[in-house]
């Protein structure tokens, strides 16, 4: 066990204590602080299971791990077999495009990574042009093609694109299908497809959704933990994304640390209104979302776009 993950593994069980420790948040603060109570996160859970579908509620494992501030039913989200076509590796790579993503509360509160900063994470694709428009023909959808080079058009969100869909009225990107990867060969090399089960539980101690992943490979094998790490940045893994233990499951699953989630949901939301906008409580989830999106471009989980938020 290196230093960092034996870090990780003290600080999960004094989190954890601290956890049993916390009140349950009762009263709303989710435009003034980002955070959310256990009943606004079932609403925005409901929210995002009625537009997309492929999100379902899931009770716990066992009736050790029920959170009794949440409903029997509704212990934490689910979806599954969401793709992951190329490892972090095989994505075009260019420190230029990486932004620090910080807790400063000027302006200019997205900063290139020339300067070392501990307080925030690292949006690795932040600088990426953006995917251009394509309307898929379902008659050409079960094609294969092989290509010789990796297309640059399948790129990932960022948040300068969030941040831009946002200030519009009419986001062009609302009902355009999004066209996965379908190639077999990248570099010369065969792609091997993998699916990731995600779940978005409640965190009380940070009163906030967080994410935990479980991977598989193309013949439905769990991954383990170091081939997940394939599938992030290497300013991702084991730091902004560790291996903790499942709220509702009995199992240890590599999780996006929500110790920034509220700091940068407020952000999000004080954006959102600037541009003469309400968000309600219940579409939290959605924008969520593509927050964690440019955290883990690799996992092509963000369908929120066919929602006008």
């Amino acid at each position: 066990m290196d230093i960092q993950s034996l870090v990780n593994n003290v600080k999960s069980v004094a989190l954890n204590i601290g956890e049993k420790l916390t009140p349950v948040l009762r009263e709303s603060k989710f435009r003034e602080t980002g955070v959310l109570t256990p009943e606004e996160y079932v609403i925005a859970g409901d929210h995002l299971v009625h537009h997309c579908p492929t999100w379902k509620w899931a009770p716990a494992s066992d009736p050790s791990k029920i959170r009794t501030y949440l409903p029997l039913d509704k212990q934490y989200l689910i979806t599954r077999n969401v793709p992951c076509h190329k490892r972090c590796k095989q994505m075009e790579y260019d420190e230029n495009l990486e932004k620090i993503i910080n807790e400063s509360g000027d302006s200019d509160e997205f900063q290139k990574i020339e300067e070392e900063d501990d307080s925030g994470w690292v949006d690795t694709h932040h600088y990426e042009k953006p995917k251009e428009e394509q309307i898929i023909d379902l008659d050409d959808a079960t094609n294969l093609k092989v290509h010789d080079e990796i297309d640059e058009n399948e790129e990932a969100i960022d948040l300068d694109d969030l941040m831009e869909n946002l200030e519009e009225d009419g986001d062009p990107n609302r009902f355009i299908a999004q066209p996965g990867t379908t190639n077999l060969f990248a570099h010369g090399e065969i792609e091997h497809p993998r699916t990731y089960d995600l779940h978005i539980c409640y965190d009380k101690y940070y009163q906030v959704p967080r994410v935990y992943l479980m991977g598989y490979d193309e013949n439905r094998k769990p991954l383990s933990i170091e081939q997940t790490y394939e599938d992030f940045s290497a300013d991702h893994a084991n730091k902004t994304i560790t291996v903790e233990t499942h709220t509702s499951l009995d199992c240890d699953m590599p999780t996006v640390h929500p110790c920034k989630h509220a700091e940068m949901m407020k952000r999000l939301i004080t954006q959102y209104s600037e541009n003469g906008k309400d968000l309600g409580v219940h579409e939290y989830l959605l924008l969520f979302l593509k927050f964690v999106q440019a955290v883990i471009p690799t996992i092509e989980y963000d369908y929120t776009r066919a929602i006008q938020l």
